[in-house]
Protein backbone atom coordinates (compact mmCIF):
# COMPACT_ATOMS: atom_id res chain seq x y z
CA UNK A 1 0.00 0.00 0.00
CA UNK A 2 1.70 3.22 -0.71
CA UNK A 3 1.26 6.62 1.77
CA UNK A 4 -1.99 7.41 2.11
CA UNK A 5 -1.42 10.85 4.06
CA UNK A 6 -0.05 13.63 1.43
CA UNK A 7 1.05 17.06 2.64
CA UNK A 8 -2.72 17.89 3.95
CA UNK A 9 -4.33 15.12 4.83
CA UNK A 10 -5.43 11.99 3.13
CA UNK A 11 -7.24 13.11 -0.21
CA UNK A 12 -8.57 11.36 -3.64
CA UNK A 13 -11.60 11.21 -5.13
CA UNK A 14 -14.79 10.95 -2.97
CA UNK A 15 -16.63 7.24 -2.93
CA UNK A 16 -13.94 6.33 -5.78
CA UNK A 17 -10.41 6.79 -3.80
CA UNK A 18 -11.69 8.29 -0.88
CA UNK A 19 -14.57 5.47 0.14
CA UNK A 20 -16.79 5.33 3.48
CA UNK A 21 -15.09 2.29 4.37
CA UNK A 22 -11.64 3.67 4.08
CA UNK A 23 -12.94 7.27 6.28
CA UNK A 24 -14.26 4.36 8.59
CA UNK A 25 -11.30 2.77 9.23
CA UNK A 26 -8.73 5.45 9.32
CA UNK A 27 -11.05 7.21 12.06
CA UNK A 28 -10.44 3.91 13.93
CA UNK A 29 -6.91 3.76 13.43
CA UNK A 30 -6.81 7.79 14.39
CA UNK A 31 -8.63 6.56 17.55
CA UNK A 32 -6.54 4.36 18.75
CA UNK A 33 -3.23 6.24 18.31
CA UNK A 34 -4.17 10.06 19.16
CA UNK A 35 -6.59 9.13 21.87
CA UNK A 36 -4.90 6.69 23.88
CA UNK A 37 -3.55 8.92 26.63
CA UNK A 38 -6.76 10.46 26.65
CA UNK A 39 -8.80 7.30 27.55
CA UNK A 40 -8.14 6.66 31.39
CA UNK A 41 -10.91 6.31 34.44
CA UNK A 42 -13.13 9.34 34.70
CA UNK A 43 -12.48 10.34 31.49
CA UNK A 44 -13.60 9.17 28.11
CA UNK A 45 -11.43 10.45 24.54
CA UNK A 46 -13.57 13.17 23.09
CA UNK A 47 -12.69 14.32 19.32
CA UNK A 48 -13.95 17.18 17.35
CA UNK A 49 -15.70 16.88 13.90
CA UNK A 50 -16.37 19.52 11.00
CA UNK A 51 -16.49 19.60 7.36
CA UNK A 52 -16.65 21.89 4.34
CA UNK A 53 -20.14 21.88 2.43
CA UNK A 54 -19.04 19.26 -0.28
CA UNK A 55 -21.94 16.67 -0.96
CA UNK A 56 -19.24 13.51 -0.18
CA UNK A 57 -19.08 15.14 3.08
CA UNK A 58 -22.23 14.14 4.51
CA UNK A 59 -21.78 10.15 4.38
CA UNK A 60 -17.95 10.61 4.92
CA UNK A 61 -18.81 12.40 7.60
CA UNK A 62 -21.22 9.62 8.80
CA UNK A 63 -18.12 7.25 8.30
CA UNK A 64 -15.95 9.26 10.33
CA UNK A 65 -17.82 9.41 12.93
CA UNK A 66 -19.35 6.25 13.53
CA UNK A 67 -15.54 5.08 13.62
CA UNK A 68 -14.67 7.41 15.90
CA UNK A 69 -17.84 6.38 18.28
CA UNK A 70 -16.87 2.70 17.74
CA UNK A 71 -13.48 2.67 18.78
CA UNK A 72 -14.61 4.73 22.34
CA UNK A 73 -14.56 8.41 21.61
CA UNK A 74 -17.12 10.48 22.20
CA UNK A 75 -17.81 13.01 19.17
CA UNK A 76 -18.75 16.41 18.69
CA UNK A 77 -19.96 17.18 15.79
CA UNK A 78 -19.73 21.09 14.37
CA UNK A 79 -20.57 20.78 10.93
CA UNK A 80 -19.67 22.96 8.39
CA UNK A 81 -16.71 25.35 9.49
CA UNK A 82 -13.55 26.33 8.95
CA UNK A 83 -10.39 24.25 9.06
CA UNK A 84 -9.00 26.52 11.36
CA UNK A 85 -12.25 26.59 13.07
CA UNK A 86 -12.43 22.67 13.51
CA UNK A 87 -8.22 23.05 14.78
CA UNK A 88 -9.29 25.88 16.99
CA UNK A 89 -12.33 24.24 18.42
CA UNK A 90 -10.05 20.72 19.22
CA UNK A 91 -8.09 23.18 21.40
CA UNK A 92 -10.26 25.27 23.41
CA UNK A 93 -12.49 22.44 24.39
CA UNK A 94 -9.45 20.66 25.22
CA UNK A 95 -10.48 17.27 22.96
CA UNK A 96 -7.82 14.47 22.38
CA UNK A 97 -8.22 14.84 18.55
CA UNK A 98 -10.00 16.72 15.77
CA UNK A 99 -11.37 15.64 12.08
CA UNK A 100 -11.91 17.94 9.05
CA UNK A 101 -13.47 16.67 6.43
CA UNK A 102 -12.41 18.99 3.27
CA UNK A 103 -10.03 19.11 -0.01
CA UNK A 104 -9.54 22.50 0.36
CA UNK A 105 -9.61 24.53 -2.76
CA UNK A 106 -9.57 21.55 -4.78
CA UNK A 107 -12.69 20.74 -7.00
CA UNK A 108 -16.19 19.61 -6.05
CA UNK A 109 -15.58 15.46 -6.30
CA UNK A 110 -12.35 15.40 -4.09
CA UNK A 111 -12.38 15.15 -0.46
CA UNK A 112 -10.44 14.90 2.00
CA UNK A 113 -9.51 13.59 5.95
CA UNK A 114 -7.33 15.88 8.01
CA UNK A 115 -6.72 15.17 11.63
CA UNK A 116 -5.24 17.05 14.26
CA UNK A 117 -3.57 15.98 17.36
CA UNK A 118 -4.06 17.64 20.92
CA UNK A 119 -4.20 21.50 20.99
CA UNK A 120 -5.62 21.61 17.48
CA UNK A 121 -1.75 20.64 16.17
CA UNK A 122 -1.14 19.50 12.90
CA UNK A 123 -0.19 15.65 12.64
CA UNK A 124 4.20 15.22 12.64
CA UNK A 125 4.92 12.39 9.38
CA UNK A 126 5.48 10.06 12.92
CA UNK A 127 1.67 10.14 14.19
CA UNK A 128 0.54 9.95 10.57
CA UNK A 129 2.56 6.72 9.71
CA UNK A 130 1.60 5.33 13.08
CA UNK A 131 -2.32 5.97 12.16
CA UNK A 132 -1.52 4.21 8.78
CA UNK A 133 0.52 1.43 10.40
CA UNK A 134 -2.55 0.71 12.62
CA UNK A 135 -5.08 1.22 9.80
CA UNK A 136 -3.69 -1.66 7.62
CA UNK A 137 -3.12 -4.19 10.72
CA UNK A 138 -7.26 -3.99 11.20
CA UNK A 139 -7.92 -4.20 7.28
CA UNK A 140 -5.80 -6.84 7.03
CA UNK A 141 -7.59 -8.28 9.64
CA UNK A 142 -5.98 -8.27 12.96
CA UNK A 143 -8.45 -8.21 15.83
CA UNK A 144 -8.77 -4.86 18.44
CA UNK A 145 -10.75 -4.38 21.71
CA UNK A 146 -14.28 -2.78 20.55
CA UNK A 147 -15.82 -1.31 23.47
CA UNK A 148 -19.55 -2.38 23.96
CA UNK A 149 -22.47 -1.56 25.51
CA UNK A 150 -21.74 1.58 28.24
CA UNK A 151 -18.13 1.73 26.64
CA UNK A 152 -19.16 3.16 23.22
CA UNK A 153 -18.75 6.41 22.11
CA UNK A 154 -21.43 8.88 22.18
CA UNK A 155 -22.52 11.77 19.42
CA UNK A 156 -23.67 14.87 20.08
CA UNK A 157 -24.16 18.25 17.57
CA UNK A 158 -22.21 21.33 19.03
CA UNK A 159 -24.02 23.69 17.82
CA UNK A 160 -21.86 26.49 20.15
CA UNK A 161 -18.58 26.32 18.05
CA UNK A 162 -19.82 29.06 15.45
CA UNK A 163 -20.11 31.64 18.12
CA UNK A 164 -17.00 30.38 20.14
CA UNK A 165 -14.64 30.90 16.48
CA UNK A 166 -16.36 34.11 15.29
CA UNK A 167 -15.62 35.72 19.03
CA UNK A 168 -12.14 34.22 19.23
CA UNK A 169 -11.67 35.86 15.63
CA UNK A 170 -13.09 39.51 16.70
CA UNK A 171 -11.36 39.45 20.08
CA UNK A 172 -8.07 38.85 18.31
CA UNK A 173 -8.40 42.22 16.25
CA UNK A 174 -6.30 45.22 17.34
CA UNK A 175 -8.81 47.54 15.83
CA UNK A 176 -12.49 47.67 14.58
CA UNK A 177 -13.50 47.74 10.76
CA UNK A 178 -16.00 50.59 10.88
CA UNK A 179 -15.78 53.09 7.57
CA UNK A 180 -14.89 49.98 5.69
CA UNK A 181 -16.73 48.41 2.55
CA UNK A 182 -15.45 44.77 1.93
CA UNK A 183 -16.00 42.28 -0.61
CA UNK A 184 -16.20 38.74 0.54
CA UNK A 185 -15.70 35.54 -1.87
CA UNK A 186 -16.06 32.71 0.33
CA UNK A 187 -15.78 30.01 -2.83
CA UNK A 188 -19.02 28.37 -2.03
CA UNK A 189 -17.18 27.35 0.92
CA UNK A 190 -17.14 26.46 5.00
CA UNK A 191 -16.44 30.40 5.72
CA UNK A 192 -19.53 31.30 3.90
CA UNK A 193 -21.44 32.12 7.43
CA UNK A 194 -18.32 32.40 9.59
CA UNK A 195 -16.40 35.17 7.40
CA UNK A 196 -19.45 37.63 6.91
CA UNK A 197 -20.55 37.47 10.57
CA UNK A 198 -17.30 38.34 11.52
CA UNK A 199 -16.36 41.18 9.22
CA UNK A 200 -19.73 42.60 10.22
CA UNK A 201 -19.36 42.02 13.64
CA UNK A 202 -16.34 43.94 13.20
CA UNK A 203 -17.88 46.85 11.82
CA UNK A 204 -17.28 46.97 7.72
CA UNK A 205 -19.81 47.23 5.37
CA UNK A 206 -19.67 43.59 3.41
CA UNK A 207 -20.87 42.66 0.24
CA UNK A 208 -20.68 39.03 -0.10
CA UNK A 209 -20.17 36.90 -3.09
CA UNK A 210 -20.04 32.83 -3.25
CA UNK A 211 -21.59 32.57 -0.50
CA UNK A 212 -24.40 30.56 -1.29
CA UNK A 213 -23.31 26.40 -0.80
CA UNK A 214 -25.44 23.74 -1.76
CA UNK A 215 -22.91 20.95 -1.62
CA UNK A 216 -21.68 20.98 -5.42
CA UNK A 217 -20.28 23.98 -6.09
CA UNK A 218 -18.02 24.81 -3.72
CA UNK A 219 -14.51 26.32 -5.53
CA UNK A 220 -16.74 26.58 -8.99
CA UNK A 221 -15.07 29.88 -10.80
CA UNK A 222 -15.01 31.30 -7.39
CA UNK A 223 -13.26 31.78 -4.72
CA UNK A 224 -8.99 32.64 -4.26
CA UNK A 225 -8.18 29.66 -7.14
CA UNK A 226 -10.45 32.20 -8.89
CA UNK A 227 -10.30 35.95 -8.19
CA UNK A 228 -12.04 37.13 -11.51
CA UNK A 229 -15.53 37.47 -9.74
CA UNK A 230 -14.32 39.43 -6.75
CA UNK A 231 -11.98 41.77 -8.94
CA UNK A 232 -14.93 42.92 -10.92
CA UNK A 233 -17.08 43.11 -7.58
CA UNK A 234 -14.82 45.36 -5.89
CA UNK A 235 -15.02 47.65 -8.43
CA UNK A 236 -18.43 47.54 -9.17
CA UNK A 237 -19.18 48.45 -5.70
CA UNK A 238 -16.73 50.88 -5.44
CA UNK A 239 -15.31 48.81 -2.09
CA UNK A 240 -12.37 49.57 -0.24
CA UNK A 241 -10.40 45.60 -0.21
CA UNK A 242 -11.73 42.17 -1.49
CA UNK A 243 -10.93 38.86 0.30
CA UNK A 244 -11.55 35.54 -1.28
CA UNK A 245 -10.91 32.03 0.65
CA UNK A 246 -10.45 28.58 -1.26
CA UNK A 247 -13.14 25.96 -0.06
CA UNK A 248 -11.99 24.97 3.85
CA UNK A 249 -10.87 28.83 4.48
CA UNK A 250 -7.30 27.84 5.74
CA UNK A 251 -5.78 30.37 2.77
CA UNK A 252 -7.00 34.11 1.92
CA UNK A 253 -6.23 36.20 -1.13
CA UNK A 254 -6.91 39.80 -1.38
CA UNK A 255 -7.86 42.23 -4.39
CA UNK A 256 -6.99 46.40 -3.58
CA UNK A 257 -9.85 49.11 -4.68
CA UNK A 258 -8.58 48.81 -8.48
CA UNK A 259 -9.28 45.20 -8.54
CA UNK A 260 -5.64 44.46 -8.65
CA UNK A 261 -4.44 41.30 -7.24
CA UNK A 262 -2.55 41.08 -3.75
CA UNK A 263 -1.15 37.77 -3.08
CA UNK A 264 -0.13 35.64 0.19
CA UNK A 265 3.83 37.47 -0.02
CA UNK A 266 2.22 40.63 -0.14
CA UNK A 267 -0.54 40.05 2.69
CA UNK A 268 2.83 39.15 4.58
CA UNK A 269 4.66 42.04 3.80
CA UNK A 270 2.11 43.88 4.90
CA UNK A 271 0.68 41.78 8.46
CA UNK A 272 4.70 41.58 9.16
CA UNK A 273 4.84 45.82 9.22
CA UNK A 274 1.70 46.20 11.30
CA UNK A 275 3.04 43.25 13.79
CA UNK A 276 6.11 45.40 14.20
CA UNK A 277 4.38 48.02 14.82
CA UNK A 278 2.25 46.40 17.64
CA UNK A 279 5.53 45.00 19.08
CA UNK A 280 4.18 41.39 18.09
CA UNK A 281 6.80 39.86 15.49
CA UNK A 282 8.91 38.23 17.90
CA UNK A 283 12.71 38.53 16.88
CA UNK A 284 11.71 40.48 14.01
CA UNK A 285 11.04 37.44 11.37
CA UNK A 286 9.17 36.39 9.16
CA UNK A 287 9.08 32.59 7.62
CA UNK A 288 8.26 31.55 3.98
CA UNK A 289 8.82 29.43 1.83
CA UNK A 290 11.54 29.40 -1.07
CA UNK A 291 8.93 29.63 -3.76
CA UNK A 292 8.68 33.50 -2.12
CA UNK A 293 8.84 36.38 -4.66
CA UNK A 294 11.96 37.45 -4.25
CA UNK A 295 10.41 40.99 -4.12
CA UNK A 296 9.03 40.05 -0.26
CA UNK A 297 13.11 38.78 0.33
CA UNK A 298 13.90 42.23 -0.98
CA UNK A 299 11.71 43.84 0.94
CA UNK A 300 12.22 42.41 4.26
CA UNK A 301 15.51 43.11 4.16
CA UNK A 302 15.33 46.75 3.27
CA UNK A 303 12.54 46.74 6.50
CA UNK A 304 15.41 45.11 8.68
CA UNK A 305 13.57 42.24 8.47
CA UNK A 306 14.78 38.84 9.03
CA UNK A 307 13.06 36.12 6.48
CA UNK A 308 13.83 32.85 6.90
CA UNK A 309 12.72 29.99 4.41
CA UNK A 310 11.36 26.41 4.30
CA UNK A 311 10.70 23.78 1.67
CA UNK A 312 7.45 24.52 -0.13
CA UNK A 313 4.27 23.63 2.58
CA UNK A 314 2.93 25.25 5.05
CA UNK A 315 3.23 22.49 7.43
CA UNK A 316 6.91 23.14 7.03
CA UNK A 317 6.46 26.93 7.42
CA UNK A 318 4.41 26.06 11.05
CA UNK A 319 7.04 23.51 12.33
CA UNK A 320 9.82 26.43 11.92
CA UNK A 321 6.98 28.80 13.40
CA UNK A 322 7.00 26.44 16.58
CA UNK A 323 10.45 25.22 16.88
CA UNK A 324 11.86 28.81 17.02
CA UNK A 325 8.82 30.56 18.26
CA UNK A 326 8.18 33.08 14.97
CA UNK A 327 4.51 34.55 15.56
CA UNK A 328 4.37 35.12 11.63
CA UNK A 329 4.91 33.06 8.39
CA UNK A 330 3.19 31.88 5.21
CA UNK A 331 2.64 30.86 1.57
CA UNK A 332 2.68 33.25 -1.87
CA UNK A 333 -0.50 30.63 -2.28
CA UNK A 334 -2.36 32.73 1.13
CA UNK A 335 -1.66 30.34 3.66
CA UNK A 336 -0.80 32.82 6.83
CA UNK A 337 -0.14 31.61 10.04
CA UNK A 338 -0.54 33.67 13.19
CA UNK A 339 1.08 31.39 15.69
CA UNK A 340 -0.26 33.66 18.44
CA UNK A 341 -3.89 33.23 17.31
CA UNK A 342 -4.17 29.85 15.32
CA UNK A 343 -2.37 26.63 15.45
CA UNK A 344 -2.67 26.77 11.16
CA UNK A 345 -3.91 28.66 7.96
CA UNK A 346 -6.42 30.87 8.84
CA UNK A 347 -7.92 32.56 5.95
CA UNK A 348 -10.73 34.71 8.00
CA UNK A 349 -8.21 35.67 10.71
CA UNK A 350 -5.94 36.73 7.64
CA UNK A 351 -8.71 38.57 5.81
CA UNK A 352 -9.94 40.40 9.47
CA UNK A 353 -6.22 41.23 10.33
CA UNK A 354 -5.38 42.98 6.74
CA UNK A 355 -8.14 44.83 6.99
CA UNK A 356 -7.74 46.03 10.03
CA UNK A 357 -4.26 47.53 9.21
CA UNK A 358 -6.45 49.33 6.31
CA UNK A 359 -9.11 50.62 8.84
CA UNK A 360 -5.98 51.96 11.37
CA UNK A 361 -3.71 53.38 8.90
CA UNK A 362 -6.15 55.09 6.61
CA UNK A 363 -3.90 54.09 3.74
CA UNK A 364 -5.38 52.32 0.71
CA UNK A 365 -4.50 48.10 0.69
CA UNK A 366 -2.58 48.96 -2.74
CA UNK A 367 -0.40 51.58 -1.06
CA UNK A 368 0.29 49.22 2.07
CA UNK A 369 1.16 46.20 -0.57
CA UNK A 370 3.70 48.87 -2.26
CA UNK A 371 6.44 48.04 0.29
CA UNK A 372 7.10 45.16 -1.66
CA UNK A 373 7.77 44.48 -5.98
CA UNK A 374 6.48 41.71 -7.19
CA UNK A 375 9.53 40.61 -9.21
CA UNK A 376 8.09 38.80 -12.85
CA UNK A 377 8.22 34.68 -12.26
CA UNK A 378 8.86 32.21 -15.14
CA UNK A 379 7.60 28.66 -14.25
CA UNK A 380 8.56 25.74 -16.61
CA UNK A 381 7.74 22.10 -15.76
CA UNK A 382 9.32 19.77 -17.47
CA UNK A 383 8.26 16.34 -17.45
CA UNK A 384 9.59 12.82 -18.11
CA UNK A 385 13.08 13.35 -16.58
CA UNK A 386 14.84 11.88 -13.37
CA UNK A 387 13.85 14.26 -10.86
CA UNK A 388 15.87 12.27 -7.98
CA UNK A 389 19.35 13.60 -9.72
CA UNK A 390 18.53 17.34 -9.53
CA UNK A 391 20.54 17.84 -6.62
CA UNK A 392 23.64 15.84 -7.61
CA UNK A 393 23.67 16.52 -11.23
CA UNK A 394 27.18 18.02 -12.06
CA UNK A 395 26.32 19.45 -15.64
CA UNK A 396 23.02 20.81 -13.77
CA UNK A 397 24.90 22.21 -11.55
CA UNK A 398 26.84 24.06 -13.84
CA UNK A 399 23.95 25.52 -15.41
CA UNK A 400 22.50 26.36 -12.73
CA UNK A 401 25.36 28.50 -11.75
CA UNK A 402 25.83 30.54 -15.15
CA UNK A 403 22.02 31.85 -14.91
CA UNK A 404 22.67 32.89 -11.07
CA UNK A 405 25.85 34.47 -12.07
CA UNK A 406 23.72 36.00 -15.57
CA UNK A 407 21.30 37.28 -12.88
CA UNK A 408 22.78 38.78 -10.30
CA UNK A 409 21.01 39.76 -7.24
CA UNK A 410 18.39 41.30 -9.17
CA UNK A 411 16.95 37.42 -9.96
CA UNK A 412 17.17 33.93 -8.62
CA UNK A 413 16.23 30.24 -9.82
CA UNK A 414 14.75 27.77 -8.32
CA UNK A 415 14.59 23.81 -9.00
CA UNK A 416 12.26 21.90 -7.56
CA UNK A 417 11.30 17.85 -7.88
CA UNK A 418 7.67 16.90 -7.86
CA UNK A 419 6.94 14.90 -5.01
CA UNK A 420 5.05 12.62 -7.27
CA UNK A 421 5.56 12.86 -10.85
CA UNK A 422 8.89 12.39 -12.87
CA UNK A 423 9.07 16.15 -13.44
CA UNK A 424 10.91 19.19 -12.02
CA UNK A 425 10.03 22.62 -11.81
CA UNK A 426 12.26 25.68 -13.00
CA UNK A 427 11.36 28.91 -11.47
CA UNK A 428 13.26 32.12 -12.65
CA UNK A 429 12.73 35.81 -11.00
CA UNK A 430 13.89 38.82 -12.71
CA UNK A 431 12.81 42.33 -12.88
CA UNK A 432 12.88 41.91 -17.10
CA UNK A 433 10.24 39.58 -17.67
CA UNK A 434 12.11 38.40 -21.14
CA UNK A 435 14.82 38.02 -19.41
CA UNK A 436 13.25 35.70 -16.95
CA UNK A 437 11.52 33.60 -19.95
CA UNK A 438 14.95 33.47 -21.80
CA UNK A 439 16.88 32.10 -18.66
CA UNK A 440 14.05 29.51 -17.45
CA UNK A 441 13.96 28.17 -21.35
CA UNK A 442 17.60 27.62 -20.89
CA UNK A 443 17.64 25.87 -17.84
CA UNK A 444 14.75 23.68 -18.86
CA UNK A 445 16.62 22.73 -21.95
CA UNK A 446 19.92 21.61 -19.06
CA UNK A 447 17.51 20.38 -17.17
CA UNK A 448 16.43 17.97 -19.85
CA UNK A 449 19.71 17.17 -21.21
CA UNK A 450 21.06 16.54 -17.58
CA UNK A 451 18.06 14.42 -15.98
CA UNK A 452 16.32 12.70 -19.26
Amino acid sequence: MGRLFGTDGVRGVANADLTAELALGLSVAAAHVLAEAGTFEGHRAVAVVGRDPRASGEFLEAAVVAGLASAGVDVLRVGVLPTPAVAYLTGVLGADLGVMLSASHNAMPDNGIKFFARGGHKLADELEDRIEGVYEEHRTGAPWDRPTGAGVGRVNSYDQGFDQYVAHLIGVLPNRLDGLKVVLDEAHGAASRVSPEAFARAGAEIITIGAAPDGLNINDGCGSTHLELLKAAVVEHGADLGIAHDGDADRCLAVDHTGDEIDGDQILAVLALAMRERSALRSGTVVATVMSNLGFKLAMEREGLALVQTAVGDRYVLEEMKQHGYALGGEQSGHVIILDHATTGDGTLTGLLLAARVAQSGRTLRDLASVMERLPQVLINVPDVDRTRVNTSAELATAVADAERELGSTGRVLLRPSGTEPLVRVMVEAADIEHARSVAARLADAVKSALG
